[in-house]
């Protein structure tokens, strides 16, 4: 008898992984520095500069530690090979490493996490910022966190390739005065009325003047009734205002309503192992 056809076998069905979709939140405003113009530049780099010169803050490196990493040279490189020692150093009497005036040191802040930290605790002046950072996200943060904290901030060129050498530094890439320096009043008076406004949508500039900013702020009545108006009432009275005024922003910003959250069915979730099974 002949055998009967078997039935084509079919190949293993492969389960398609779920798509992994990650929501993200972009930006749709461009933050950027507002532009010094050539004299108030030149004027910033002078007065720092001679003022640094007549203090004479600098920055002075031991030389017992430039010798110690000598001698961990030749023993890196091996007993062999010598490594000869730079005959310019004179052999006086060493100064102790560190910045020659302490007190004025203190006065202060230089380095984009030192001045972030100054920053967010409120004990800043003034903020200057190089613009040869690259990438430009280093610094772009102290945009808002400045002007959150009424500090007056700017970017000015050279600031690095003039500033950093006359105090013995590499760089300096964010330079900031806090609130009781003494020695730098005078410089820091003369610059804040060249630094320009920065301009962030979701934040009012308050660093030009108190007037100004006690007219932006409103009272706790104003809040209170805003707070029991409706959305329909705010949209109303928003549209209103600026048909006043005339003038008519780039963007409206709108409070959020949430009406329901809904899980992700899609999503599947693996039951947490009992205790039996892990003993198993």
């Amino acid at each position: 008898m002949a055998a009967a056809p078997q039935a084509p076998k079919r190949g293993s069905i492969r389960k398609t992984r779920p798509l992994v979709v990650k929501t993200s939140l972009n930006n749709p405003y461009v933050i950027s520095w507002s532009t010094l113009e050539r004299e108030d530049i030149h004027f910033i780099l002078q007065t720092l500069e001679d003022k640094f010169k007549s203090i004479g803050l600098q920055k002075i490196e031991d030389k017992k530690k430039r010798k110690k990493t000598a001698l961990m040279k030749k023993q890196s490189c091996g007993p062999g090979i010598e490594i000869s020692e730079d005959p310019k150093e004179p052999d006086g009497d060493l100064l102790v490493s560190g910045w020659t005036p302490v007190h004025v040191r203190k006065q202060l802040v230089i380095g984009v996490n030192e001045v972030t930290r100054a920053l967010e605790r409120n004990e800043l002046l003034l903020v200057l910022v190089c613009k040869s950072v690259k990438p430009a996200i280093i610094t772009s943060h102290l945009i808002q966190l400045s002007l959150s904290r009424t500090v007056p901030a700017c970017q000015v060129p050279q600031l690095s390739e003039r500033i950093a050498p006359v105090i013995g530094l590499k760089c300096v890439l964010a330079l900031g005065f806090r609130k009781n320096t003494r020695d730098f009043a005078d410089e820091v008076g003369a610059i804040i009325p060249r630094v320009p406004s920065l301009n962030v949508p979701w934040l009012p500039d308050r660093t030009q003047g108190p007037t100004d900013s006690l007219e932006t702020e409103p009272s706790e009545s104003q809040d209170k009734e805003i707070l029991d108006t409706s959305f329909d009432d705010l949209t109303k009275l928003s549209k209103r205002k600026l048909a006043e005024g005339g003038q008519a922003s780039a963007a409206t910003l709108q409070p959020l309503k949430i009406k329901k959250l809904i899980p992700n069915p899609s999503k599947i979730r693996k039951p947490p192992k009992s205790k039996k099974s892990i003993s198993k």
